[in-house]
Parts: structure tokens; sequence; C-alpha cells
């Protein structure tokens, strides 16, 4: 009898699964199928053929994909590979904390048609339940003085190392990067800063007093660890981000994933100090043959004639930084910009810094075993924007670097205790 087990069934969305169909004709060979419908409906699938072994067996953990949407040893495949069946769909999780996505793995004959598929009875099949936060996580609404977002906190007594994490000028509340990091020990304050509440939809600046007082509130919550908090930034989060570490002392760790060392498309305000963005070229934007957007040189022109002063001075941040690049970003040259701010702190003598570049990865760098996604459409700015990203490769950075960024924050948020003989 044929049998198809996935485990652990109930976990994390980061955390791995095992896939094994026994029962088996030897040499059969079949499809693999996963899947998943978000929040609002819309379908999400992936497939791949395998081929059974002598016993009778497919153990993802060893056995090669032989086509489908993905090829070789991949034992999370099916899940990172998943496809939006609407074109230009992103999978978002929106409520992190009552429902898991549902993901179903099929097993099918080899020889039924493509198109049958969607109609067919699998031969057998299971859900499994992808969580976003771990049981005992708190979510605590925060609307305090001006800050709006909301603080997670894992379980126990505490207190935990604190960090501010930051999206990008997309706007909203994010929230399921934050659960995550609380899930693995963190006091995770995702932190809206535009277009959600009474938040401008397009700030006309971006005042850094309001991220002062983020970090205090974190510091000053009785189950945050001190003296120090980091942040975890992606695109105009990471502008966010990197000038936070410049100009607040008490943020000991940055980790700036596929950001600018510039402002860009609105002046930052500080203490009544402005820092101008760069110009912008929009000749410079290119269309793709699917009509999606691609920004990554528009910035070039002005960032070649730019004096010094353009660029955010990093060499006076007292923290450590952790770049992440995708080298396929299709959205902002952040390798170009990544190298350049480090080259600065070379410059002045800082070693302060890990720089992290990922061939083949694109901008949308997100925890491990979600799918790419390679272009969405941004209803906020009405066009459609290319991230960029291969799929394998983009599959192997996000799972390397989620793991890179729990080590950079408790190295530089975790005291060393160190016994005294």
């Amino acid at each position: 009898m044929i049998q198809l087990t996935a485990t652990p069934a109930s976990t994390l969305v980061d955390d791995p699964v095992h896939i094994r169909a026994t029962g088996l004709p030897p040499f059969q060979i079949v499809i693999l199928q996963a899947t998943l419908e978000d929040e609002k409906g819309n379908l999400f699938h992936s497939q791949a053929y395998y081929k059974a072994s002598e016993a009778g067996e497919v153990d993802l953990e060893c056995a090669p994909s032989l086509g489908g949407d993905y090829v070789g040893v991949h034992p999370m495949g099916l899940f990172w590979s998943l496809k939006a069946e609407k074109f230009l769909t992103k999978l978002v999780k929106r409520d992190v904390m009552n429902s898991p996505f549902l993901v179903q793995i099929k097993l099918y004959d080899s020889n039924l048609p493509l198109a049958q598929i969607a109609t067919t009875a699998p031969k057998v099949s299971v859900t499994l339940e992808r969580w976003y936060t771990a049981p005992g996580v708190t979510r605590i609404q925060v609307h305090e003085g001006h800050l709006r977002g909301v603080l997670f906190l894992p379980p126990g007594e505490g207190r935990f190392p604190g960090v501010i994490d930051l999206f990008g000028d997309i706007g909203g509340l994010i929230e399921y990067r934050a659960s995550l990091l609380a899930s693995h020990g963190f006091a995770a304050l995702a932190l809206a800063y535009c277009n959600y509440e009474d938040l401008p939809l397009r700030p006309e600046k971006i005042d850094l007093e309001y991220f002062k007082e983020a970090v205090n509130f974190l510091l000053r919550h009785p189950k945050v660890l001190g003296p120090g908090v980091g942040i975890v930034s992606i695109s105009k989060g990471a502008e966010i981000g990197l000038s936070m570490a410049i100009h607040l002392k008490q943020v000991t760790a940055t980790v700036l994933i596929n950001g600018p060392n510039f402002v860009f498309s609105v002046p930052q305000v500080y203490h009544g100090q402005i820092s101008h963005p760069l110009y912008f070229s929009p000749q410079l934007v290119s269309i793709d043959s699917l009509g999606l957007a691609q920004f990554q040189y528009c910035f070039e022109e002005a960032r070649s004639k730019a004096s010094e002063t353009f660029f955010l001075p990093i060499e006076k941040a007292q923290g450590h930084f952790l770049f992440i690049v995708g080298e396929d970003d299709k959205s902002i040259n952040s390798k170009a910009y990544a190298e350049q701010a480090t080259e600065r702190l070379r410059r002045n003598g800082k070693n302060n810094w890990t720089l992290l570049s990922y061939p083949g990865a694109g901008h949308m760098l997100e925890p491990p075993y979600s799918p790419l996604c390679y272009a969405s459409k941004l209803s906020k700015f009405h066009l459609f924007m290319c991230w960029g990203g291969e799929v394998t490769p983009h599959a192997a950075a996000q799972e390397h670097s989620w793991k890179e960024i729990q080590k950079f924050l408790r190295k530089h948020l975790v005291p060393v205790v160190t016994s005294q003989l």
C-alpha cells in the first residue's frame, strides 16, 4: 500500500519537513505536488517528478527530482518552488497568530496528463501546518505616542534581545518576519512608518525621531535585554536602518538586506539636519518583455557624479553591520551599494561589518522555504515591479542568510558572561 509521510506535520514555516513515499512499485516515476491557498483565496502550487528506488521508496532527503519546478536533491523544493496561479501574486501571511498556512502534499502517477491533475484525486496526500508563530509567543499592539506597530515577545520570563523589524516603503504593517524572530527568542517590534492607520500614505520626509522613539520604547520594556537593540531591514527600511545605526548609539547590530547607502525618494530629517535624496533618473527604468519595471540602475548616473556628502556616513556608526545582497536584484543595485559602504568603512579603519553576497538571489529575500517573489504589482505606485532572482539559488540564499541573521543578532545583542575564578 502506498504511504506518504511528511514530518513534522505541524511546525514553524522556517523549519524543514521530511517527505517520504513508500509502497510504490520499484523504479516507478511519480509526481509529487504541493498546493497552498492563502488568506485571500489565491492558489499556489508546485510539482516535481521522482523515481522510486528498488525498494519502492521516494525519500526527498536523498532522492533527486528529475523535472518539474526544480531538478536535483532539494528536500524542501516543493515549498520554495510554489508559484501563484494568479500572475504577480506574492505569498504573504497576514494573520500570524491564529492560523497556519496549510500545505497539501499529493502523489500522482506520472502517466497522468498534466491537464487532468487538477480534476483527479491523488493516490495519497497529507496536509501540513506551517506556522509563523511558535507556541507561547505573545502579540502586543503598539499604539503609544507616535508609534504604530506590533511587539512580539517569546514565551518565558525574559529578558530577550530586542530587534526592530523594518520593511520597504510599500508600507503597512508586515508582521511575519518579526513573529518568526520572536519564535526564535527575540523581542521583535514590527514597526510601520507609512501607509498604516494614521501614518501618511507617502511621507514627505522620514523623521528619525520616530525611529528613536521606537528604540527607546523597546529598551524601556521590562522583557527586553539592553543596553543595545538590533535592526533587521530591507530596501527602504534598510536606508532607515543604516541611518538609525549612524545616529542612535543604542543600535548595536544592524542587518541591511538589499538596501542603499544613500537617501532616496524623500529627505531624511534628524535634529533639524536634512539628508537630501540622491537624484533619480527615470529614463534609466527598463521595462522587460512582460511589462515588469526594473529600477536597479536608476541611481547610477547620480551616484557616479555625487560628492561623498550624499552618501550616508556609515563610519560614524558604533555598532556592527551585516550586509545581505542578492546579486540578481532587479530593484536596486544593492551589491554595488553594499560594496561602496563597506569600502568606506575600510577606508576609515573599521572592521565592524560582514557582507554576504548571493549569486542568483533577488531583492525579496525572505525567511527560509518562502517562494521566490520574482515580481509583484505595487498598487501604491501603479506599476509592476521586477524584484529578480532565480528560484533555486534564491532559496539557498534565504536558508543560509536566515541562520546568519540570527547568529549575528545574538553575537552582538547578548552579552557574553565570563566566569570569574
